[in-house]
């Protein structure tokens, strides 16, 4: 056997793995409920995935260059109503949005990839922000919203609305599995599809993906 593993057939495809993953944004895998991200919680773990090329029910990717890892739906699907809170407190629905199209990211304090990405997503509210398309920001972090919107105020990113679930519960309703996940939602409440992990959601790629589902 030599020393890179190349007379072991199951550690070479390992190395074939991991080198794929390489070319893929970082998205914090969830493995026994979704986390804070603190020390002692044992429930999650950080690695750099591949965001998946088919999804379930049937779905395939949207291959239009920075969102090529965008997972669209063959026919829009409903979504879970489900609830969190604004910036005073008050419980808001996901229905409440219809006749919208939104971007909801769901996202932590804590998750890495989700501060890089921000920037971009408070921008693409600043140009396409209107009574037909917002940027939903769901803060899934149980630290609660004051410490979400500093998160926020800290980068700046001002354009962007918050919302606040610190049971982050929400996030299991919609099956997700990682952050950031950001789902495209048409203005009948359907999902379009979504994306695991951080993109550049500024793109002119971006802004054609969502212009789609708008009209």
């Amino acid at each position: 056997m030599t020393a890179n593993g190349a007379g072991n057939p199951q550690k070479a495809l390992w190395i074939v793995a991991l080198s794929a993953l390489a070319g893929f944004g970082a998205v914090y895998v969830i493995g026994g409920g979704l986390s804070n991200g603190s020390s002692d919680d044992s429930g999650a773990r950080a690695q750099n995935i591949s965001p998946p090329t088919v999804g379930e029910s049937g779905t395939s990717s949207f291959k239009l260059g920075e969102m090529a890892a965008f997972v669209t739906k063959k026919t829009p699907e409903p979504l879970p109503d489900i609830t969190f809170q604004d910036a005073a407190g008050k419980d808001v629905t996901l229905s409440s949005f219809k006749g919208k199209t939104i971007l909801l990211n769901l996202w932590a304090t804590w998750c890495e990839p989700c501060r890089e990405e921000m920037p971009a997503l408070n921008h693409l509210q600043k140009e396409l922000g209107s009574d037909k398309f917002e940027v939903v920001a769901l803060s899934l972090d149980r630290k609660g919203y004051e410490a979400s919107r500093k998160f926020l105020d800290d980068l700046k990113a001002g354009n962007v609305k918050l919302y606040s679930d610190a049971t982050a519960k929400q996030g299991m309703a919609l099956k997700l599995l990682g952050m950031p996940t950001t789902i495209l939602i048409n203005k009948d409440g359907l999902e379009v599809g979504r994306l695991a992990g951080s993109a550049k959601w500024d793109s002119d790629d971006a802004k054609k993906l969502i212009e789609a589902a708008m009209n």
